[in-house]
């Protein structure tokens, strides 16, 4: 049998593709991508995927970033089972009731790691999912101020002037909810000498005003636990001498998952009468995927109920206790995974290790002789490993930094909080995919960071520090007049291809 094909004229062979070309062979790839207004036509789903993940494979690799707390490992059960669940309205309870009562068992897990009082019948720990430590911060701090307005209302006090105590070396997080919530911040100076919040030096700033003070299991400067104890007892040494009852709220976002395994004997947690609630992270090591956070409170004595909404137009009346409403559940689902697989033995064991990398790469970088550790080491604070220069030089943290970018590590330098914003540093988190032996390769990279430093002249860093200011890839994202602003979408859309340094400000970011 012959079989007949028939010949295709120019005209038509321009009118399409051909219908087993590459992408890269489509009328697509010789187009510029569409950036800032909708397209008229479709395009086939291939091409947008290629075409987007070109941009994306621009990124840093998550695996090499070790600026972040955030997860970036999960198995793949887990990953098939949150992807499963990606399409499930978290929030609707009626229609997703075995998603609900995930988060229930989730919460329950989590308060029992807290040690909350579950002896006490009166005591009814409660507890909510969020999309991360923020919204949890952002709750709690609603919850104590609204507690606390309620109180002085009722013995007809005045209630406009709240304020909070918490160190200077808070996470963004709290200077957020200070001024969203109207709140004033009282901040505990840092030093040289301690890098974090001195609980004597907070309660000397509590008064009848305090709504409540902030402890951090884990600053994200340095890694360092703040001494929730000896906060503790303070609060209620001062409670019995004046009769000024301030609660106390743990930022564990960071530590929540890592002290418990590590080191089980440091009490921070609902064994203190005066800690109220605590926020936790899930994606950081909660070893979740990042949008999963939770807020727990010892009692609901600590959550005013006028806070709580109640709703029906889901299906069924629903409780809720959140900043935003509609979520994927597919981070609640990874969560009772990672906490079911693992269980004690393995959160115990994966924190374990962390600890012994990140000591091993506290010694290897001290041994190096040009740095000075800040952070602590053998489980005391988070498996992180903060160092500065331990004296001047032609080069800086910052250097450092950006020469290991050249190698593809992220590692973060940055100067330290208010009253210390003198003392660079560089830190970088032992995250649960940091084995030792890629732990090495970095401190390979750094040795050799350090040994091209060293060499450097006066001139040779100016014009590296110039070049770098001027063309690193930040500076076409973040505007340097932009900071504590929002950026201003560009109208002229006939620009959109103009090489100009005003471009960064068509991205919709905040500083």
């Amino acid at each position: 049998m012959v079989f007949l094909s028939q010949t295709v004229n120019k005209s038509q062979s321009d009118e399409v593709d051909g219908p087993n070309t590459t992408v890269y062979g489509s009328c697509w790839a010789a187009r510029s991508i569409p950036k800032y207004e909708m397209p008229e036509e479709e395009m086939p789903p291939s091409v947008a995927y290629q075409l987007i993940q070109d941009e994306t494979v621009l990124d840093g690799t998550p695996a090499l970033n070790l600026a972040s707390f955030v997860t970036t490992f999960m198995e793949k059960e887990a990953r098939d089972l949150m992807a499963e669940s990606m399409s499930k309205n978290f929030i609707d309870f009626e229609e997703y009731p075995q998603t609900a009562e995930l988060s229930y068992r989730c919460i329950n897990i989590i308060a029992r790691l807290f040690h909350a009082p579950m002896d006490d019948p009166e005591a009814n720990a409660i507890g909510c999912s969020t999309v991360g430590s923020t919204e949890g911060i952002i709750l709690a701090t609603l919850a104590m101020k609204r507690r606390w307005k309620l109180d002085r209302e009722s013995k007809g006090l005045p209630s406009d002037k709240p304020n909070f105590i918490m160190g200077a070396n808070v996470q963004v997080a709290w200077h957020k909810a200070m001024r969203y919530l109207e709140i004033e911040g009282r901040e505990v100076p840092c030093s040289k000498e301690l890098l974090y919040m001195d609980p004597h030096e907070a309660v000397k700033l509590v008064d009848e005003n305090t709504i409540g003070v902030a402890a951090i299991l884990g600053s994200t400067y340095t890694g360092h636990y703040e001494d929730v104890k000896t906060l503790n007892d303070l609060l209620e040494k001062k409670y019995k001498k004046t009769g000024i009852d301030v609660g106390i709220h743990v930022d564990a976002a960071s530590g929540g998952f890592v002290a418990p395994f590590v080191n089980p004997d440091l009490i921070w947690d609902f064994r203190l009468p005066r800690v109220r609630s605590i926020n936790v992270s899930g994606h950081k090591y909660g070893l979740t995927f990042p949008g999963i956070g939770w807020a727990l409170w010892r009692s609901s004595e600590y959550l005013p109920e006028e806070l709580v909404f109640t709703v029906n137009y889901l299906g069924s009346n629903q409780a809720s206790f959140t900043l935003n409403f509609s979520k994927s559940a597919s981070n609640i689902v990874g969560q009772y995974y990672v906490l079911i697989r693992l269980g004690k033995a393995g959160f115990r064991s994966i924190m374990t290790n962390l600890v012994k990398v990140a000591d091993h790469l506290s010694d290897k970088i001290e041994a190096m002789g040009p740095f000075k550790i800040l952070s602590e080491k053998s489980g005391r604070g988070l498996p992180l490993v903060a160092f500065t220069l331990k004296e001047n030089k032609i080069y800086d943290e910052f250097d450092i930094a950006a020469k290991l970018r050249e190698r593809g590590w992220i590692v973060p330098a940055y100067t330290m909080a208010p009253n210390c914003q003198d003392l660079k540093l560089i830190r970088i988190v032992v995250r649960e995919s940091f084995s030792q032996d890629r732990c090495d390769l970095l401190l390979h990279d750094i040795q050799r960071v350090v040994n091209y430093l060293e060499e450097w002249t006066e001139k040779e860093s100016e014009l590296f520090r110039k070049f770098y200011n001027k063309h690193h890839h930040r500076r076409r994202v973040i505007h340097t007049e932009a900071k504590n602003k929002f950026y201003k979408l560009k109208k002229d859309k006939d620009d959109d291809d103009k090489p100009t340094d005003s471009n960064s400000k068509h991205v919709a970011r905040v500083c």
